[in-house]
């Protein structure tokens, strides 16, 4: 199954605004505003409110979470492996940040035919966060974020209603 017709509109719209908003976000970046904090927790409520993770899904078939050893264990326990069974089969050591990734795009969980993630209750934290707009350090992440607009419709409207919010005086 290709990516949905619902992440498919959206990414669209991404493209379209990708010009604007990484100049939004390259100039919050340098800023870093204080008054900026409770704008961006509103912008990701207001994400929330438009987008319906689940009828996406286009983070799992385009990304990878990073898992914590706790996370493999507990998933492996869950699927009657070993961490070493689980880990060889699925994940692998990331040179470039020492993370533990998976090594296939979508990820091994994802059901294609429906959507939906086969271990949603376990998923990792990493999975269960995204898009990590919550963050302290959310001004050092902005490239992350531009470079989301496209991969995730709630990071798109999120960037939306904060760069909107904060041209509103």
């Amino acid at each position: 199954m290709s990516e949905s017709a619902f992440a498919t509109k959206y990414r669209l719209r991404a493209y379209r605004k990708k010009k604007v908003l990484t100049a939004f976000l390259k100039k919050l970046s340098k800023n870093q505003p204080k008054s900026a904090r409770p704008l961006i927790l509103a912008a990701q409520k207001e994400a929330w409110k438009q987008v319906d993770c689940i009828a996406c899904g286009n983070c799992c078939r385009t990304m990878t979470p990073t898992w914590k050893k706790t996370e493999v264990k507990r998933l492996a326990e869950h699927l009657g492996m070993t961490y070493q069974e689980f880990f060889d089969k699925w994940l692998f050591i990331d040179e470039a940040t020492g993370d533990i990734v998976n090594t296939t795009q979508p990820c091994q969980f994802f059901d294609m035919e429906k959507g939906l993630c086969g271990v949603y209750e376990l998923r990792p934290h990493d999975c269960a966060t995204f898009p990590h707009m919550y963050r302290r350090d959310f001004f050092d992440q902005t490239e992350v974020y531009t470079a989301n607009l496209h991969r995730c419709p709630a990071t798109l409207v999120a960037m939306e209603a904060l760069e909107k919010a904060m041209r509103t005086p």
